[in-house]
């Protein structure tokens, strides 16, 4: 965004200015309006200049690209689209199915890393359980399925329905905890999670697990990496759509300040309950996709390591990055997959990952490619500089 708003001298300033007022009575009614209104105003400055780092089109220039270039930049993004559609149909032999299953599993995990993308870089609440919700998905697709003998889309529904249920559940309970409190409840919830309800016989097979047999016209590992795309693809769209939206902004600003959110009538409590529950849908329809592409769903497959590695997929992504998050997926689903890794050395290349995020690039994926993603956007490879606009009276306009 080239242009943005003057800031408003603060209360303070205002006060200290005017000796009268200093040495007269103050109501301290009065300095906490004057005060949450200019933290009102900081957050309305935000809120209208977020754009999210996959939103790139704010750095590009006023005149911005030609004709070509804009054909240029929608022809490449054409291309890779219609490269990821075909691929399936060139993967023959057993390497190509070996292929077909890595891509429907990267499929899902992007569906995972969006759920999560969600509740912890939207809304900026941590959540150490996140697997609890995916295997609630699972288990309820894999009954419906086997035990009702429903129909798959009726289970699917169902799945999203459940995830709904249990994080809205999950949010209710933590909706007035914070940061390391808000992590144990949720480190509990996923354990109990594991350990009691996906171990009830009756329910989840028990150790055995429960079979999940894929939909019809959908059994064979092309049809159902095609199915993965388009559940991915229908989720990615939602994504965009919400961010995008009154809903977005409300939990963006609960994010950056809950009391000056809550001083621009923003509900807090709904909001935040709204954040898990489109978290646990998404979750929900990524269990019920997980499920019935693994065949035999297992409590072991839900446990801490899974939660982990979800949280690593949008930290390293780029937390609120739909495209890092998109890349972080896919690269925490297909590493331990493609190099036959063991579960130590994919935690080992985790843990790396995590520490240079945090200690070099906190942007993670989407901060290293934010200038492809900028051109891509109608801006240049090369972010520029923008002066400081000086205003009378020492206030500048921030570029």
């Amino acid at each position: 965004m080239t242009e943005r708003r003057l800031r408003r001298p603060s209360a303070r300033k205002a006060v200290s200015a005017d000796p009268e007022a200093v040495t007269g009575e103050v109501d301290p009614a009065d300095v906490v309006a004057e005060l949450a209104g200019d933290a009102a105003v900081e957050l309305s400055e935000e809120i209208e200049e977020f754009e999210g780092v996959d939103q790139v089109s704010a750095d590009a220039s006023e005149s911005g690209p030609s004709a070509g270039g804009w054909i240029a930049r929608r022809g490449l993004i054409a291309i890779m689209v219609l490269g990821v559609i075909a691929a399936p149909l060139f993967y023959r032999g057993d390497a190509g199915q070996t292929k077909l299953t890595w891509m429907a599993i990267g499929l899902i995990y992007i569906i995972f890393g969006l759920s999560i993308n969600v509740l912890v870089g939207y809304a900026g609440q941590i959540s150490l359980g996140h697997q609890a919700f995916v295997g609630v998905g699972a288990f309820t697709s894999a009954y419906i399925v086997s035990v009702s003998h429903a129909s798959f889309w009726v289970a699917f529904v169902l799945a999203g329905v459940s995830g709904a249920i249990s994080a809205a559940l999950l949010g209710f309970i933590a909706l007035r905890l914070k940061g390391l409190f808000l992590a144990l409840i949720t480190l509990a919830y996923g354990t109990v999670a594991q350990f009691t309800l996906f171990n009830v016989s009756s329910l989840t097979g028990g150790g055995a697990g429960a079979r999940a047999p894929r939909p019809a016209g959908f059994t064979s590992n092309m049809q159902f990496a095609y199915l993965c795309m388009a559940v991915t693809a229908a989720l990615l769209y939602i994504d965009w759509r919400m961010v995008r939206s009154k809903v977005g902004r409300a939990i963006f600003a609960i994010r950056e300040n809950e009391l000056s959110a809550a001083s621009f009538g923003i509900n807090i409590t709904a909001y935040k309950l709204l954040a898990f529950t489109v978290s646990g849908v998404f979750a929900g329809l990524g269990g019920s996709l997980f499920a019935h592409q693994q065949q035999l769903v297992q409590a072991s497959s839900f446990d801490f390591t899974f939660a982990l590695t979800l949280v690593l997929m949008v930290v390293v992504g780029g937390l609120g990055s739909r495209v890092g998050v998109l890349i972080g997926s896919t690269f925490f689903a297909l590493f331990p997959l493609i190099f036959n890794a063991i579960s130590l050395y994919t935690a080992l290349i985790g843990a790396v990952a995590l520490l240079l995020t945090l200690t070099r690039f906190q942007g993670g994926i989407a901060q290293q490619i934010a200038p492809i993603l900028r051109w891509f956007g109608g801006g240049s490879l090369r972010k520029q500089r923008r002066s400081h606009v000086m205003q009378p009276g020492g206030e500048g306009v921030r570029p």
